[in-house]
């Protein structure tokens, strides 16, 4: 592998020169607390992430983000943590398709503004991963991509569940009121059993089985 020196590095137009510009740049750092031994000499990475409090998909993410600084640290770099629009594909209305084009965007810009050399893109939900490299491509950084990675099965009364296809047959069941067929519980309490459903069909964080890039 090919190390580049650092006043190759994009992000060494920000720091490395003697002039008044650079001086600020320099001092900003500082200011947040960083020493010049920890970004000189590196390759500063941006982390775009794509957390936010109601996407289940990207629910980990916040504690995940650090990992990923550890590591970018332990491989010669600077961590930078670039937050970005997080398209919650079980909440956003209409559909998140509006906005995936809108993170690309956003995802181009972040990168080319700030100084950074490459990039780690955090993302899983459907229109996030399509989203995300677009625009690090579009950008002509070098990045990788670190997915969520996909939830565990469910389970409801001691049968494994699909996150996605047991969702719409079980819905077709409370439609009809044959619900308590598969499960026998005391009379009305179909919605409560359909509650329970809900909670052992989708376990755990992070993105459903099925994921529906567009």
């Amino acid at each position: 592998m090919i190390r580049r020196s650092y006043d190759s590095l994009r992000s060494a137009r920000w720091f490395a020169p003697d002039d008044l510009r650079s001086f600020g740049h320099r001092s900003r750092l500082m200011q947040m607390g960083y020493a010049p031994d920890d970004w000189a000499g590196r390759p500063l990475i941006a982390i775009v992430n794509t957390w936010s409090d109601i996407n289940p998909c990207h629910a980990h993410f916040k504690q995940r983000v650090e990992d990923v600084k550890r590591g970018v640290l332990q491989a010669g770099g600077f961590p930078i943590e670039l937050p970005a629009i997080s398209l919650a594909e079980a909440f956003v209305k209409p559909t998140t398709m509006l906005y995936r084009n809108l993170l690309a965007i956003e995802t181009e810009e972040l990168l080319r503004s700030h100084p950074v050399d490459g990039a780690v893109l955090m993302g899983g939900c459907d229109k996030t991963t399509p989203g995300l490299l677009m625009g690090a491509v579009s950008a002509g950084l070098p990045c990788i991509y670190l997915p969520a990675g996909p939830m565990l099965r469910g389970n409801y009364n001691g049968q494994v569940l699909g996150s996605g296809s047991d969702g719409w047959k079980f819905w077709d069941e409370r439609r009809a009121g044959r619900l308590d067929v598969l499960a026998p519980h005391p009379a009305g309490r179909r919605g409560r059993r359909f509650r329970r459903l809900a909670r052992g069909e989708r376990p755990l964080t992070p993105i459903r089985g099925g994921t529906l890039l567009a």
